[in-house]
């Protein structure tokens, strides 16, 4: 085979793995593990410190995605959107301890932090107000400190801040944590949810910066009405 004609043919079988590499991974992409935070059991159900087990379970809901098995000490499901692979858990460790979970998940799959979202309870934010973080520290929420720790310190995985307020007048933040959201505390909540819920679904699609940039700024419209209404 004469030299030209030796590197089109090289050229050409180049070309052709690269069309192929590109192909595999735009048809197989990465899959995302979406985890909840919060406390197992009934005595916890339905209070502002389990709002992240409800997020997951509002995404569950709507790709009729089941929690079939336990996992890394987690409730554990798996499902599609679209083309994309999607882990869900809701660790049963209690929250102080959420990072012995997702710790060996993210482990076991192999997965960089980067497709890894953590949705937890945030006092910092209105009730009913979100935001979606590509990274951050833990805020003093023990949940997300102990999956921080979890992860060696990585700080570098994303987050889904769910909004519950803060304790009115003297109130101890840890019985305000423990308790169930009132009747307009949790129509909020479940609007919210369901915002959270299309985030997620949109995130993997377009990624965190084009999703966090618009679901962002609309929440801070949000913000600005929620933070002049009170909910008690």
């Amino acid at each position: 085979m004469r030299a030209w004609s030796l590197a089109l043919h090289i050229r050409r079988c180049f070309c052709n793995r690269s069309q192929k590499d590109l192909q595999s991974s735009f048809h197989n992409p990465r899959p995302w593990l979406f985890i909840g935070l919060g406390n197992p059991g009934q005595k916890y159900q339905g209070t502002r410190h389990n709002v992240g087990f409800d997020m997951i379970d509002a995404f569950a809901e709507s790709q009729g995605i089941s929690f079939s098995t336990v996992h890394c000490k987690a409730f554990f499901g798996q499902g599609m959107v679209g083309n994309t692979p999607i882990f869900l858990a809701k660790p049963q460790t209690y929250m102080n301890l959420s990072g012995e979970s997702t710790g060996p998940l993210a482990e076991y799959y192999k997965l960089p932090l980067n497709r890894v979202v953590v949705a937890f309870d945030d006092m910092d934010l209105p009730c009913g107000v979100l935001r979606l973080h590509q990274r951050g520290g833990h805020g003093c929420h023990n949940g997300l400190r102990s999956v921080i720790d979890h992860f060696h310190g990585n700080k570098e995985f994303g987050r889904l801040r769910i909004g519950i307020g803060r304790p009115p007048g003297q109130m101890d933040p840890k019985a305000f944590l423990l308790q169930k959201f009132n009747a307009t505390a949790r129509e909020r909540i479940d609007v919210a949810l369901q915002e959270g819920v299309e985030v997620l679904r949109l995130l993997t699609s377009k990624g965190f910066t084009e999703s966090a940039t618009r679901f962002n700024t609309n929440q801070k419209f949000k913000h600005h009405r929620h933070a002049t209404m009170s909910e008690f």
